[in-house]
């Protein structure tokens, strides 16, 4: 009798001591599932919260930096770009030493030039030396000629200035001595005289008055 009243009294403990274990056990189950929601929740907000910095950092650093249109451009647009500008270079060194060779050119045919003027100066130098020999060898000799008609007798002078022509006879009897100039005019025809006298005239008219 006291046995069964004994185990009737102990089986509300157990029953008692066995719903506050499962009690404790769903208490403790439920704080781990707050806790792992908890840090999926804070994990997943903090890695979205990393992943939309990291994609404005991107778009900062896309806006603010520089662009390089050559890093930008495609294998085959840099070569021809490469190409064209290789043959640009080659075209202007081609017309470069074109111009030299022109200008080379031009440098010898100055020179040809120069060397010619120079020649030219030195031919008019002679020419104009052999001219004033020429007109004092001239003038010598028409000044011996002079003399020699004035030396001559009045009446051979006139013969012999008969024959010639009127200009050429007027220029003699004009650097003649007056005196040996009207003797022989004396002696010449009158109308050939008259001539001689007339182209005379002429040549003191047309001469600078003092």
């Amino acid at each position: 009798m006291s046995k069964e009243k004994t185990a009737k009294k102990g089986a509300p403990k157990r029953k008692k001591r066995s719903l506050k274990a499962g009690r404790g056990a769903l208490f403790l189950l439920s704080v781990v599932l707050f806790m792992s929601a908890v840090v999926r929740v804070f994990s997943g907000t903090g890695a979205a919260i990393a992943k939309e910095v990291a994609e404005l950092t991107k778009e900062d650093t896309h806006v603010e930096a520089p662009v390089d249109p050559i890093a930008c451009m495609a294998d085959e647009d840099l070569n021809a770009l490469i190409a064209a500008l290789r043959t640009r270079e080659k075209s202007v060194e081609e017309k470069e030493l074109e111009i030299a060779e022109k200008l080379a050119i031009v440098d010898v045919a100055r020179a040809e030039i120069e060397e010619s003027f120079k020649a030219l100066e030195i031919a008019e130098t002679r020419l104009a030396a052999t001219m004033a020999t020429s007109n004092t060898a001239a003038e010598d000799d028409l000044a011996r000629l002079t003399s020699v008609y004035e030396s001559m007798k009045p009446k051979d002078a006139a013969a012999l200035f008969e024959a010639m022509a009127p200009d050429f006879a007027a220029g003699f009897l004009g650097r003649m001595r007056a005196d040996a100039a009207g003797e022989i005019m004396a002696g010449l025809p009158p109308e050939f005289a008259y001539t001689i006298s007339v182209i005379l005239a002429g040549r003191n008219a047309n001469a600078p008055s003092e």
